[in-house]
């Protein structure tokens, strides 16, 4: 297939529990992809192919697979719902042109849904809406379409209406077309009838269609003053108009149904095909210089042009790496050699495949708008740009957030560390949010995650896909240290040993900067009493140091440093001799400028049934946290709050028992706060004691 124009590349994102990967499911049912359904609940999905996923059924990695609907062509993405994995859900949304973002009937709008719909705001990537589980207790779809404006500031434009509620859910009514489609108790998603509206709803019916052409053709200013002047527009005008809006992101066409039950997922697929947009007419990814400032270059989307396609995943599996790579113009072809602009190494593609979750078929070529898996690629990593050695250029890169919670693991014997060296090189490489660091006093390997569910999956990994047995130790806090009052100071460094010294004198102000500003080095001094050449040398200086704070040794945020005089000599003044002046400057003036210990806050959403509210909210004062907000839904009510996550640990187990298994919660990390004095001094204690054994 060439026609772009026939391509979706989409994506399915939601919060945990929604529904994401019964829907894929049901997508691949419908386009004769699988022919028995498999579900999450018995482990037996498709694109849920880890031991670790099939098991606590909930989706990890985002899985690709390719499948065709009315002569278009579908590459869809499953990406995870918890939060300690959105990177994942970060990185699909960077290579999709479109999504379909799923809420739950009865859950609604629930805190990780805000997050992936930032997300996806941020990537300006078009989505349709659809409310899944109508078929559950407590379902209401025109309650959540309000809260998709209230909570999320989006515009839903209903496309369907429900008939029939909870267990007496049995179809839709498409307002377009005013046709009612009703499913039959088998469960299957062909056997559906086309029938009249039923007699009840021909009013809402008419209501929501007239709001649905109200707004469809607000995009279209001729099509409008016709319909103001009493003209009523045909479907295919509509459909223009409704394409337009969803393209713009100015509303988001919304539909409902029930994925597990197999009821509304055909007008799902017409929808994806209708409204969402091919890759050409997407804007183009902005080229970027080394330094990631854009070009004002644009890749275009065509296979004409030269080869610039983004890495987007990789993948460790039994055949060997697969790198996924979103091919934004040009041709790629078996036994090309292409530039990877970030290493400036090339590289030969050997086997291409398209990807089918976990199996894949082999192919020769791939072109503009395809997403596809490279086998056996060498320094490849997630964000690295593969171009045409002839053209280099660099497409726009990914920001990764940084981990806030660690874990010291050690191998049990000798044999085990190196392969545990091996695996967590591979692993590393497939998620860029898991950091690992060796501690050099100590010899212990340090695994760096965003949260307690990630870590604790990849410690899972080490042990049943790489046969690496582990001592875990305790989870550790990413404490840092930063000031709080500013202070003038200088340093003079001077060595005289023989032959040409030393000498380099700094005056300089520190003082607290904004927070989240990291560190900041400026120069006010005039009249050359040091001179320019010399500033970079005294900025690394400070820079170096900012790593290790003068309490703790915890690194330093959010500190500015001001140059304002100083001092050389014309023959023993250098870089070095700078340098050496910043380091002890920083060693001398760090404790007097009131140095305090801060700590990660976390923004936590709890959802708890009405009669455990009083409890949950005490448990989290005790756990130091701010409540910041309560709201009350159908099913029970969502806590807000901000807890430090020195007292998060194992907060699952405690929020099981206080509402018998029934709450739920999400966190992410939100800032950096002082720590009280008492738990500061506890922890400089034990990090005293730490070096101290050591």
């Amino acid at each position: 297939m060439t026609d772009l124009s026939k391509y979706r590349n989409i994506g399915i994102f939601a919060h945990v529990d929604a529904g994401k990967t019964t829907t894929t499911e049901r997508i691949l049912k419908l386009t004769g992809k699988i022919h028995k359904l498999g579900e999450v609940h018995e482990g037996e999905s498709t694109t849920d192919f880890m031991e670790q996923e099939a098991e606590r059924g909930i989706t990890i990695q985002s899985a690709a697979v390719t499948c065709e609907w009315k002569g278009h062509r579908l590459n869809v993405i499953d990406t995870p719902g918890h939060v300690d994995f959105t990177v994942e859900v970060y990185r699909s949304l960077k290579v999709l042109d479109g999504g379909i973002g799923v809420f739950c009937g009865s859950g609604g709008v629930e805190p990780q849904s805000e997050t992936n719909w930032r997300y996806a705001n941020e990537s300006e990537v078009a989505r349709i809406i659809f409310v899944n589980k109508l078929d559950r207790i407590g379902a209401d779809f025109l309650r959540v379409t309000d809260q998709v404006k209230k909570v999320l500031g989006a515009n839903p434009l209903i496309m369907t209406l429900p008939i029939g509620r909870e267990d007496e859910f049995v179809g839709v009514v498409d307002l377009l077309t005013r046709q009612a489609f009703v499913w039959d108790e088998s469960g299957q998603p062909e056997n559906y009838e086309v029938k009249d509206v039923p007699a009840d709803m021909v009013d809402d019916v008419e209501m929501y269609r007239e709001q649905l052409i109200e707004t469809a053709v607000e995009v279209d200013d001729d099509l409008m003053m016709a319909y103001m002047e009493g003209e009523e527009p045909s479907v295919e005008d509509l459909k223009r108009c409704i394409r337009k809006g969803t393209r713009d992101l100015t509303f988001f066409p919304t539909f409902c149904g029930s994925a597990f039950k197999n009821k509304g997922m055909q007008l799902v697929l017409d929808a994806v095909v209708d409204y969402l947009p091919s890759p050409t007419e997407v804007d183009p990814q902005d080229l970027t210089d080394e330094e990631g400032n854009p070009t004002g270059e644009k890749a275009i989307v065509s296979a004409d042009e030269p080869l610039r396609a983004l890495a987007f995943k990789i993948m460790d599996d039994r055949f060997g790496a697969l790198t996924f790579v979103r091919v934004y113009s040009g041709m790629l072809r078996k036994g090309d050699t292409i530039l990877n602009s970030f290493t400036g190494k090339t590289e030969r593609i050997g086997r291409m495949v398209e990807m089918q979750a976990n199996d894949r078929n082999e192919i020769d070529s791939a072109q503009a708008g395809d997403i596809i898996a490279i086998v056996g690629m060498k320094n490849v990593q997630t964000g690295h740009t593969l171009c045409d050695p002839k053209h280099e250029c660099t497409l726009e890169a990914m920001v990764f957030p940084d981990p806030v919670i660690s874990i010291a693991v050690a191998p049990k014997d000798k044999a085990g560390a190196e392969k545990m060296g091996i695996a967590i090189g591979k692993m590393v490489a497939e998620d860029p949010s898991f950091r690992v660091e060796t501690d050099e006093d100590s010899g212990e390997t340090i695994l760096k995650g965003m949260g307690e569910l990630h870590l604790d999956i990849k410690v899972d990994i080490l042990k049943r896909t790489y046969g690496v047995e582990l001592v875990v130790g305790q989870p550790q806090v990413a404490y840092r240290e930063t000031i709080t009052q500013a202070i003038e100071d200088s340093y003079t460094h001077k060595k005289q040993s023989g032959g040409s010294g030393q000498f380099g004198k700094i005056d300089y102000r520190i003082r607290p900067g904004e927070p989240g500003s990291g560190f900041k080095f400026n120069s006010v001094v005039v009249g050359g009493n040091v001179p320019k050449e010399f500033f970079p040398a005294i900025e690394k200086g400070f820079s170096t140091m900012m790593g290790e704070g003068p309490l703790a040794g915890f690194p330093v945020l959010d500190v500015e440093v001001e140059l304002y005089d100083g001092g050389y000599h014309a023959v023993d003044s250098s870089a070095v001799a700078f340098e050496i002046a910043a380091k002890g400057a920083f060693r001398q003036s760090m404790p007097k400028a009131g140095p305090q210990l801060i700590e990660p806050i976390m923004k936590v959403d709890v959802f708890t049934p009405e009669d455990h509210v009083g409890d949950v909210i005490g448990d989290l004062n005790r756990r130091r946290g701010m409540i910041k907000d309560q709201e009350p839904g159908a099913t029970g009510v969502r806590i807000k709050a901000d807890v430090p996550l020195s007292e998060m640990f194992g907060y699952i187990g405690s929020l099981r028992t206080m509402t018998s298994g029934r709450g739920q919660f999400s966190m992410e990390f939100s800032h950096y706060m002082p720590c009280p004095a008492n738990v500061a001094e506890g922890v400089i204690a034990a990090e005293k004691e730490k070096k101290a054994k050591k």
